[in-house]
């Protein structure tokens, strides 16, 4: 039998092969290959799409939190609080510049932060807040803005997964003080290498969030702050804005395919994450919980049906933070989440009698579904 793309990127550059070889050649022609038109039009586009004032490149998602962290002076000393259930970068960017990550627990429903519990985790030495948009769907982003202006502290929105979700009425990327987003290939919007951008408001911090990006230059040869080399290349800016022209068809077309998994698993015993009524989702991936998760996968796995865990291992467990000494017991929901999660094939080129080979899988293994 053969076996479902997980993520298609194969069938998206066929789709968009003419728009993206010419706008290759463009660059290549050009000889523009770090900054230019390409990088300057991109982050236009970008600051369209989301509703920020300013729209910042960088080489990749974790480049945009370390340079987030030091546009505002963060360093040894500072903590961030943050999610414990999300990809290492949110907190490895923070503690590589000597930043301590701070973790609270999440959401049962939503396997986001939990933003009763910040507050608790808040110190004098508290600089930032980092909630993720994890699987594509933002977090409570208005209740966290409001508890980090109690305490008089930026929030930093890791939108690398859900980029372009609605919230309310605004987007996913301009949610917080600062966003950083990634644009890694296997992301809704994915370059084809590493990239990211941040967005924010704040014209006096948009400089300096520039100047960090490019070795803390204001012009040439003359090095306001401390940076480092985390510019975007050309080359990568003209792929992102051949595909951010397709994205808010692509966003369309994952929320049907999500909707129609969760109408035919209905009823079945995989526990789908909860998308809230005021906010949308991205489908960066379709992430349910079961119980007894290898030998499902090893059954799917069996039926043609390939897929992945996000995340296996709650951060406060990984070797590189056993100095936090974090106790699992405060977080029953991540260590809970972290044991059940399991992603499924996800893609805008998703077939349909592909997406029912989905759902008959799961069914058969789990029983229940329509």
């Amino acid at each position: 039998m053969s076996s479902i793309p997980f993520s298609d990127l194969n069938a998206q550059f066929r789709a968009y092969e003419e728009e993206i070889r010419t706008a290759v050649d463009s660059v290549m022609t050009s000889s523009r290959f770090i900054g230019g038109p390409e990088v300057s039009s991109l982050e236009e586009e970008l600051a369209d799409f989301t509703g920020a004032r300013h729209a910042i490149s960088c080489g990749s998602g974790t480049d945009a939190l370390m340079i987030a962290f030091l546009a505002l002076g963060m360093g040894p000393g500072d903590e961030v609080v943050t999610t414990p259930f999300t990809f290492f970068a949110t907190a490895g960017a923070a503690a590589v510049l000597g930043i301590k990550p701070v973790f609270v627990d999440i959401d049962p429903a939503t396997l986001q932060i939990s933003p009763e519990k910040i507050s608790s985790a808040v110190t004098k030495a508290t600089k930032a807040i980092i909630p993720v948009g994890l699987y594509g769907t933002p977090a409570d982003m208005d209740e966290i803005n409001s508890v980090a202006s109690e305490y008089g502290v930026p929030v930093i929105e890791d939108s690398a997964q859900s980029l372009g979700a609605p919230y309310r009425d605004r987007v996913s990327g301009a949610l917080g003080h600062i966003g950083c987003t990634s644009f890694y290939p296997a992301k809704p919007l994915g370059a084809y290498g590493e990239g990211g951008a941040l967005f924010t408001d704040d014209d006096d911090l948009a400089k300096v969030l520039r100047m960090t990006m490019n070795q803390g230059q204001d012009c040439t040869y003359s090095h306001s702050c401390l940076g480092f080399n985390g510019r975007l290349d050309a080359m990568q800016a003209a792929i992102l804005r051949v595909k951010l022209r397709h994205l808010p068809e692509e966003l369309a077309t994952r929320n049907r395919i999500a909707a129609r998994y969760a109408a035919g698993l209905e009823g079945s015993a995989a526990e789908t994450t909860v998308v809230p009524e005021d906010r949308g989702s991205s489908w960066a991936q379709y992430t349910v919980r079961v119980s007894e998760r290898e030998s499902f996968r090893e059954a799917l796995q069996e039926r043609g049906v390939p897929t992945a865990v996000h995340y296996p291992v709650p951060l406060y467990r990984q070797p590189v933070f056993k100095h936090l000494d974090s106790d699992p017991a405060n977080f029953p929901v991540a260590e809970d989440a972290a044991r059940r999660v399991v992603s499924l094939p996800m893609s805008p080129f998703l077939k349909e009698k592909d997406q029912d080979r989905v759902i008959q899988a799961v069914t058969e293994v789990l029983g229940g579904g329509r």
